[in-house]
């Protein structure tokens, strides 16, 4: 009989399990952090460009306001599901606390292929549904985000339509927005560089130099690329690069940026020049220096864990590695760069978006990654810290350290009425 796959919201449950029985956390605390305060489900009917009406399935989960709004990106995806969405929530909660910015987790979505809608059906979808979400988002309530296949325009259409109910504008509403309507310099490319500076940040404890380090990185999306060039800059050689379609590989060194070039035109990182296509799977248990897994969940399960040949495994996905995958490789011996962590970046700098927008300031560019690097830099801190004092490794003590940040502002509030 083959293994049934370990759902997201069952992962995301097991970990708050284990944090929990690590700090000693009354039972009951432990149920609160394990469920959503408020999920919403609504139907989102568009007419489609052939006059067709069209319903879609609209999702919005909020888990945790213990330690400020709450935060969390809104995706369009067929496989969007409830699970999904509240598994993704609680993470965010966690990745808040742990980047210690004042945010509860939250997370959005609607089922849709986007690719099959046109700009005008994607607008008007929307905008129906922020019209439906309306009365639980705000700026001191939830701030939503771009996620997968959402981006800027997407941001304008909420804030625009938000704005429109109030009567003024309202840019903190969302973040994530166009650079024009009051977005934040270095958003684009936040994630991967918290990335990087939590991987430059581990090599250093490690022992290890990124000058010629070997990389290899699943996922050629907005993280996954952005990573790769900033590291291919900083002098390390990545040898192995994949999207949803394949992946390619050439030991003596691949140029990102021409990759993306090539992509552009083609669809794909494949066919490549100079290069051999790969499989996904086969570039997870490529032999590198340094692995990115940067694409979508559960890629790193028991059944390839031990084929991972890789000294630092940073995630630049939410959730890549299932929970007996994590033993695996800690027992292995590979440094683990956990989400919660290494991805805390782009929500890192919405919260800089955010702040901005408050105050209606703009930061430079370079203001925005000194912050960036400050904020990343003493996150890895905190959970390096964390892993010593509980003897554990970097993702349990993420999780802990989290987790616990969230618990005890639950404590100090307290229970009303």
């Amino acid at each position: 009989m083959p293994n049934k796959k370990i759902s997201a919201l069952e992962v995301a449950i097991q970990q708050v399990d284990l944090a929990a029985e690590m700090l000693n956390l009354e039972s009951g605390i432990c149920e609160m952090l394990k469920k959503p305060t408020k999920s919403l489900i609504v139907a989102v009917p568009i007419r489609r460009d052939n006059g067709e009406i069209n319903v879609f399935t609209g999702i919005r989960v909020q888990h945790s306001k213990a330690r400020g709004p709450y935060k969390g990106g809104i995706r369009y995806h067929p496989d969007v599901t409830l699970e999904e969405v509240t598994a993704l929530a609680m993470w965010m909660t966690w990745k808040c606390a742990v980047a210690d910015i004042p945010y509860g987790g939250a997370k959005g979505g609607i089922k849709c292929n986007p690719k099959e809608l046109s700009i005008g059906e994607l607008e008007r979808l929307t905008r129906r549904y922020t019209t439906m979400i309306l009365n639980i988002i705000g700026p001191y309530q939830d701030v939503p985000a771009p996620d997968v296949y959402t981006d800027a325009q997407t941001m304008a259409w909420i804030m625009d339509t938000y704005s429109q109910f109030k009567g003024y504008l309202v840019p903190e509403v969302v973040t994530g927005k166009p650079l024009h309507l009051q977005g934040s310099e270095g958003r684009e490319a936040a994630t991967a560089r918290g990335l990087t500076y939590c991987i430059d940040e581990a090599t250093k404890h490690l022992g290890m130099k990124l000058r010629n380090a070997t990389v290899a990185v699943q996922g050629f999306g907005k993280v996954g690329w952005n990573a790769a060039r900033i590291l291919d800059d900083q002098g390390c050689k990545i040898i192995a690069l994949s999207d949803s379609k394949g992946g390619i590989y050439n030991p003596k060194g691949i140029n990102p940026t021409k990759v993306n070039e090539h992509k552009k035109k083609t669809d794909s990182v494949m066919d490549y020049k100079g290069c051999k296509n790969i499989t996904n799977e086969e570039l997870l248990e490529t032999e590198c220096d340094i692995l990115i897994p940067a694409a979508m969940e559960n890629q790193i399960t028991k059944e390839n864990a031990g084929n991972i040949k890789t000294h630092l495994l940073a995630e630049g996905a939410n959730g890549p590695t299932t929970p007996e995958a994590s033993k695996i490789l800690a027992e292995k011996g590979i440094f683990m760069i956990p989400d919660i962590l290494a991805n805390s970046g782009g929500v890192t700098v919405s919260y800089f978006e955010w702040v901005q927008n408050l105050h209606r300031e703009h930061w430079t560019k370079e203001e925005v990654h000194r912050k960036l690097k400050y904020k990343m830099v003493n996150a890895f801190k905190d959970v390096f810290d964390a892993m010593k004092e509980y003897e554990t490794d970097m993702r349990n003590a993420a999780f802990t350290l989290g987790v616990g940040r969230v618990a005890d502002s639950i404590k100090s509030l307290g229970l009303w009425p």
